[in-house]
């Protein structure tokens, strides 16, 4: 291993508590997310407590990383609290808008400035699944990445995982340093204690933004996004209940009232026209939208 001593950057996400209560409210055609509790990843705290474990037998050095507001000071004294070395913050509103790829290069950016031995964070997020970011930094930074990690022992000249497969299987990989590691959730969070809690209030939070990683703006955020943000549809607010069908009903029309999920259905307008009026109609409407040239019968 690198000079005896490991220096591990672990990334913490925070996650949407899934738990109730749990409220969230469409103003036009935003989402709010007030009524959400944010916690930490769990997969990331497992992969911290596997940086920690390191730590405690090989003396390495941890420093944790969060991206975002303000809000994930308390993710970094939690952090602390457990036996992290060092916080960093990163901010800045240029990120908005931005997808994974743009996301990515701020990730890749931050571990080339900080050139760990190993990056470690979660495999997935508690609330959407899968999460690109890391695997797309590590590719960004020219570091092999070792995903879904169940078991992790650091060699002199690399690293041995043991990763899950496909339909339960096992693989056995190994990796030369730098690497970043995509654990599993195999081992529990240790449990901080009063005195290291009270400890971690006065510990200093790094905060960095875009004029620490020296990156143009146009590779970051809405401007750096290879996706564009797409338009949504909020559910109506007034659905209808929806009861029981009668079991005398046909097995079809039981499934379109199930299926309907108590939306109301829009009245319709039923018009009896003649052939000659219905096409006359149709070809008025179709001049209004400008679909063919007027005096064109």
């Amino acid at each position: 291993m690198p000079n005896n001593k490991l220096d591990i950057l672990v990334l913490l996400r925070e996650s949407s508590d899934p738990r109730p209560p749990a409220c969230v409210t469409t103003r036009g055609a935003a989402i709010s997310d007030r009524g959400l509790r944010h916690v930490p990843n769990p997969a990331d705290l497992a992969a911290l407590e596997e940086a920690l474990h390191l730590k405690d037998t090989l003396a390495a050095q941890v420093t944790v990383l969060v991206i975002g507001p303000e809000r994930l000071d308390d993710t970094l004294r939690l952090a602390f609290s457990m036996g992290a070395d060092r916080g960093i913050r990163f901010r800045d509103h240029d990120m908005e808008g931005g997808d994974a790829v743009a996301d990515a290069r701020v990730l890749a950016r931050i571990t080339k400035i900080l050139i760990p031995d190993l990056v470690f964070t979660g495999n997935h997020m508690l609330d959407r699944g899968d999460e690109p970011v890391p695997a797309l930094a590590a590719a960004a930074a020219g570091m092999p990445c070792i995903s879904a990690a169940v078991s992790f022992a650091p060699k002199k000249e690399w690293v041995e995982a043991e990763r899950k497969s496909d339909r339960g299987a096992r693989q056995t990989v190994t990796a030369p340093y730098p690497c970043t590691i995509l654990f599993e959730e195999i081992r529990s969070p240790r449990y901080p204690s009063i005195e290291t809690v009270t400890q971690s209030l006065n510990v200093p939070v790094e905060i960095w933004n875009l004029a620490n990683l020296s990156l143009p703006i146009r590779e970051i955020g809405a401007c750096g996004a290879y996706l564009a943000e797409a338009d949504y549809g909020a559910p109506r607010p007034d659905p209808v209940r929806v009861v029981t069908p009668d079991p005398k009903l046909p097995a079809f029309e039981r499934i379109l009232s199930l299926l309907s999920g108590g939306i109301k259905a829009r009245e319709g307008k039923l018009h009896t026209l003649s052939i000659d009026d219905t096409a006359a109609s149709l070809v008025q409407v179709f001049i209004e939208e400008g679909l063919i040239a007027e005096g064109i019968s």
